[in-house]
Order: C-alpha cells, then structure tokens, then sequence
C-alpha cells in the first residue's frame, strides 16, 4: 500500500503521485509534482521509497508517457543498473585470502573517471560486432550537440565516442558504481556490482538532451521545468534518441556481464580454480521500455518488480544490497 496519494493542479495542467517515499524533502516533492502536470505524462507518477531530487524527475521515480519520451526521466547514465551473483561459498571458503581477491578484482576491473582499458577487450569487440555502434555517431546532429571543447568538427567527436565506448567496456567508472563481495543473511557469498553505460552514454544522453529542449523551444512547448523536455514520437529526433537509448542499455547490460565474469574468475584462481555454482541477477535502474504502442514505461533509479521478478537494490557505502523479488503492484507500475 502506498505512503501517501495526492493530486496537484496549477497552470500547467494536473496530476497525481502515488508516493512510496516515508520521507521526502520538499524540493523533491515540488519536482515530483511538476513533473506528474508534464502534458506527456499517461497516468500517475509513481515515487519510490528512496526517491529524492534529480534532473527533471526525481530519481527514484516511475513514469509512463503517451507517444513521446523524456531523456532526463532516463537520466544520462543510460541503462546503470545492478548485477549480482551469488555463489555456493561460505564465509570460511575466503578466510585468509580476502585481500588477495580483492586486488585480483582490483587488477581485473579498472574503474574511476575516465579510466579504460588499454585496449578493445575481446568482449568489447565481440559486442560491437553484434550490436554495432550506437546510430548517433553517423549522425550530424547528435555529434554537434556532443561536441566539447576539445573537438573541432563533428567527425572528430564520432572518432572520439567510438575509441570511448571500445576502451571503457567492461570497466566500473567512479562515483556511486562499485564492486563487493557481501556475504547474505543466509551466509551465502555474494558477487555485486553497480555500473552503467559509461562515457559514451553519458555523452549520448546529455547529447540528446539539449536536442530535446532545443525542439521543445522551436516548437513553443511551454514546460513547467526545461528538463521536462521531450521527443515526439514520429518525429526524426525520437527516432534517434530511442536508437541510441536502446543500444546504451545493451551496453550497459553486457559490459556489466563482462565484468561479473571477470569477477568470477579472479576469486576462481585466488581459490586454486575451484568450481562455482551461481545464480545471476542482472537489471537496470535507469532505463525506458515500450510497454505497449506509443507508451513507454520509464524507470529513473527504479527497477522492474513485475511479480516474480528478481533484482538488486544496492545500499550505501557500507550498507546492506538488497535481492528482492517483485510483487507486481500496478500502482507503483509494476516498480
């Protein structure tokens, strides 16, 4: 059952949030209202426990919208999410080695900003092989919008993004991403790691982003806040910014994967290549989907909790990562 219901009204138009959220500030709660009045929206806005303020909608929040789609309800790390594995070991399996598996971890997974391989690791090439590189890079409108000041022409930034997006695959990044190793309430081992889609996702969506509200200016769409500004569907820049949304959450579905197997096998060496037994969760937290013609179901620092569904609810530092298996409540759009 919900926390608290409650509609809102002004000159922009109405809405409703359905909130989950025991606590929550005001400023998160003004931006979750605002964007519940967003003329795009289909229904309620569905806030979760933790939700609290971000760009355009809060993070933490669910959201359907009719025949358009918002970049920052996404966010710009598209596709960030969760991947957990949880192993047949116990506690005593690792006593006296812990410090080994974490620098083999450590040596495996390059992370922090703007760290990336050295070179294309197989899984890198492997994956661009079958998903190809993101549609934005051949096109002259993403790449202006991307370029920075380093870069001198749109080709430039293509050449850049496409280097970025082989070399930083399979890599954590900084800020909230980890990896640990968590022992659950049962005693069981568990593998867990926080990434997305890295600099080239970010690149994209913040890309996209400013196209949105440039299209949203030259079509005189009034919007309550700027970040609440969208891509009409028919249009060319949706097209392009769904392309590359889609082709974002791959990656970051897929480099996640490859990480967790590099994971595996550094703790499978640091244990005399012993065999292991594993069960995988892997799931997004910033994504979007089309959960039927022309509705595209958004989660922004949420994830899919249709009934039975596994996922991963990470803590903060030094709390506890929550598996949970979803109930399908609809109010909360199945979140």
């Amino acid at each position: 059952m919900a926390v608290d219901v409650w509609a809102t009204s002004n000159e922009h138009g109405d809405g409703l949030v359905i909130s989950w959220a025991s606590i929550i500030d005001e400023n998160t709660r003004k931006q979750a209202e605002a964007m519940s009045r967003c003329s795009v929206l289909e229904g309620h806005l569905a806030l979760m426990p933790d939700a609290h303020f971000g760009y355009g909608p809060p993070v933490g929040a669910a959201m359907k919208t009719r025949n358009a789609i918002i970049p920052y309800a996404v966010g710009v790390d598209i596709g960030c999410g969760m991947i957990a594995a949880k192993t047949d070991l116990e506690r005593g399996d690792l006593r006296g080695v812990e410090g080994k598996i974490l620098g083999a971890i450590r040596e495996s997974i390059p992370s922090g900003v703007g760290v990336n391989h050295s070179n294309p690791t197989d899984d890198a090439e492997r994956f661009v092989k079958r998903n190809g590189l993101p549609p934005g890079l051949s096109d002259s409108h993403v790449m202006k919008a991307a370029m920075q000041k380093r870069h001198v022409y749109e080709g430039e930034v293509s050449a850049w993004l496409e280097a970025k997006a082989k070399l930083q695959f399979g890599t954590l990044g900084a800020g909230n991403h980890f990896v640990e190793v968590s022992l659950s309430d049962d005693g069981a081992v568990w593998l867990v790691l926080h990434s997305g889609s890295r600099g080239i996702g970010n690149v994209l969506a913040t890309a996209h982003a400013k196209l949105a509200k440039a299209s949203c200016e030259r079509a005189r769409i009034i919007l309550e806040d700027k970040d609440f500004a969208y891509f009409a569907a028919g249009s060319p820049s949706f097209d392009a910014y769904v392309a590359d949304m889609l082709w974002a959450q791959e990656y970051a579905m897929a480099s996640r994967e490859s990480m967790m197997i590099k994971i595996i096998a550094a703790l499978r060496y640091q244990l005399g290549g012993r065999s292991l037994s594993l069960e995988v969760i892997n799931c997004h937290h910033n994504y979007a989907e089309e959960v039927e013609e022309g509705v595209w179901l958004t989660r922004k620092g949420a994830i899919n909790a249709e009934v039975g569904k596994y996922g991963v609810i990470p803590g903060s530092m030094g709390a506890a990562t929550h598996i949970v298996r979803g109930l399908g409540c609809k109010e909360a759009l199945n979140t």
